[in-house]
């Protein structure tokens, strides 16, 4: 075996630490950005589960996506509306459609089943101290998630809930929603820092303007970040 000197030995392990430090350099750079080096991006889904569309717990969800895009520069972010889309929860207990009964669910498992979808948030508002029938009903057809090898496992999830009340109910309503993305094993978080609680909780006081209520938008703020912020750690990407 050919000998090696001291000196020989010592400046081959300087550049050998060097490569590895420029290379971490590197990666962590790539990190910095909200992707790793492969250049993937994570998506977050809003899910509006309101029969009215485009009304306040759309716009509560939009503030919550709009800070979860704020997080990094290569988080995206998709509103989806059930509003006016037919998804049957019986459907989900092995009860065929009507003939000729439309159903919009199965257009959704390929959008929220998608690997670089790293969080959803589901909004809903409350309806007598829980989720709408059309949140239960979406709910319940998630099932379609467990059957294909739990597609949602290891998601990040939030939960947002808009109440005619400042306590409406939309802790509660919130707990409901968490109790069966819990079933999909999904990571289940509250709003961030400060508030740090169950999750979004919003007033709409009937006038339609949510963004009046300076508490509730925070934790919607909250919220978006906060899934983002897991979603990040959980795909090995630090901002």
């Amino acid at each position: 075996m050919k000998s090696i000197s001291r000196r020989a030995f010592v400046r081959s392990s300087m550049a050998a630490s060097a490569a590895m430090a420029a290379s971490a350099a590197t990666m962590t750079s790539d990190k910095a950005l909200g992707q790793d080096s492969t250049g993937r991006r994570l998506k977050i889904i809003g899910i509006c589960c309101s029969p009215r569309k485009a009304k306040t717990t759309a716009a509560s969800l939009q503030i919550c996506l709009e800070a979860a895009e704020e997080a990094g520069p290569n988080i995206e972010v998709e509103l989806i509306e059930l509003a006016g889309l037919q998804i049957e929860g019986s459907v989900a207990a092995g009860i065929p459609l009507e003939p000729g009964q439309k159903d919009d669910f199965p257009k959704l498992i390929p959008k929220l089943s998608d690997p670089k979808v790293g969080g959803i948030i589901i909004g809903t508002p409350v309806y007598f101290g829980n989720m709408t029938s059309l949140c239960k009903a979406f709910l319940d057809r998630c099932i379609a998630f467990r059957k294909n090898s739990f597609a949602l496992s290891n998601k990040v999830a939030g939960v947002l809930a808009v109440g005619g009340a400042r306590n409406g109910g939309q802790e509660i309503t919130i707990q409901s929603v968490q109790a069966a993305l819990l079933c999909q094993e999904m990571i289940i978080v509250g709003d961030g820092r400060p508030s740090a609680r169950i999750g979004a909780t919003v007033w709409n006081d009937g006038k339609g303007d949510v963004s009046q209520d300076e508490f509730g938008m925070s934790t919607a703020r909250n919220l978006g970040r906060r899934v983002v912020e897991v979603a990040l750690r959980l795909n090995g990407i630090t901002r």
